[in-house]
């Protein structure tokens, strides 16, 4: 299988920046790395009404879009569990 390419969007990043503990962003930085490999790892869900995917890294989520044709993953959002779902 061929490696993806990541994009993080700018709201992604300053989201990420925005995480206060650093072991928190690691472990974010890293669930998102590993999606250039398998960009539908287990646990992945497909968010109804939307063309885009979300995967759990402790209390937060991680949005992301796939490209296939392009072998692109788009993230576009990254949030605390209580309050990502409000922003779409």
């Amino acid at each position: 299988m061929a490696k993806y390419k990541i994009l993080l969007k700018p709201l992604a990043v300053k989201e990420i920046e925005a995480i206060s503990r650093k072991k928190n962003r690691q472990q974010i930085i890293h669930r998102i790395g590993q999606l250039a490999d398998n960009p539908r790892p287990h646990g992945s869900t497909k968010l109804s009404g939307y063309d885009r995917y979300r995967i759990r890294q402790g209390c937060y989520r991680i949005v992301y879009g796939i490209e296939d044709s392009e072998l692109t993953i788009y993230v576009v959002m990254v949030g605390h569990r209580k309050d990502i779902y409000s922003k779409l």
